[in-house]
């Protein structure tokens, strides 16, 4: 897993203290196979519904005295933020194993990644402590595999399969961040409106250039004779599939690039 202080994955499977008796009601008013299928997706498992109700009783009782989302009726989470992760985790490609949520908050989409997809090693990044502190207690309570990077996501060194990104900060500088950290060949997923798709690229464009300009430094570095340096050319370009409507009549997008690198011998 990526980060040295990340802290370590636990086995996947629901604990004892994961849904406790009283969330039998919980699951059933959460509701979300309904949803799903209003959006015509298949249902989730017996499972999955648990440990999405044990995340839920979680992320009210915290949000009560910690600010971890805007969002506070649980059936407008359960639209807003369950379905919508939901649906883009299984829009994922097959090959991801592993995966950055790049400025965690309050797990999204990471936590719901790391239950629709058990196949991908999750990291949650954040750098705010009691963010961090709330991704910890989700990770031990549901329990689920995944490890907590309570810091910024660019301290991270090792590149991964995929870059997922939601509502962060400085949404344009951070894409263009998280290009940095996808492996050549994985992938950028980023959920966004709309209207921010062209923003979105732009910014990730950015980033894949940022990048082959390193490796070129590198080369350069490296290089035995300062005459050869200028000789190979590295371009990384971010290879865009069309953007995906998360939900019926709504705005919310799921940009999904692959980054292709490319080297040229001039």
């Amino acid at each position: 897993m990526p980060g040295q202080d990340a802290e370590p994955r636990r086995a996947a499977g629901l604990g004892s203290d994961a849904v406790r008796g009283s969330d039998a009601g919980l699951v059933r008013d959460l509701d979300l196979d309904a949803l799903l299928a209003e959006a015509g997706a298949a249902p989730l498992t017996d499972a999955q519904s648990a440990q999405f109700a044990a995340y839920l009783q979680l992320l009210l009782r915290w949000n009560a005295r910690t600010n971890l989302t805007a969002i506070r009726d649980p059936q407008q989470i359960r639209r807003r933020h369950f379905l919508e992760c939901i649906l883009a985790a299984r829009a994922l490609p097959p090959e991801v194993r592993t995966l950055v949520d790049f400025g965690s908050g309050a797990g999204f989409p990471g936590v719901p990644i790391a239950i629709c997809r058990p196949e991908i090693a999750v990291t949650l990044t954040e750098s705010q402590h009691k963010k961090a502190a709330f991704l910890r207690e989700v990770a031990r309570s549901l329990p689920l595999p995944v490890a907590v990077h309570g810091g910024r996501a660019e301290e991270l060194a090792a590149k991964v399969d995929c870059v997922a990104l939601r509502a962060v900060d400085r949404m344009d500088e951070a894409v263009a961040a998280a290009t940095r950290l996808v492996a050549e060949g994985g992938w950028l997923a980023v959920l966004t409106t709309e209207d921010q798709v062209e923003a979105v690229r732009a910014a990730a464009a950015r980033g894949a250039e940022l990048r082959g300009r390193e490796v070129a430094a590198r080369q350069a570095d490296a290089a035995d004779e300062p005459q050869q340096a200028g000789m190979d050319k590295s371009i990384y370009q971010i290879h865009w599939a069309a953007a995906l409507p998360l939900l019926p009549r709504t705005r919310e997008r799921l940009l999904l690039g692959q980054l292709v690198f490319t080297k040229y011998s001039l």
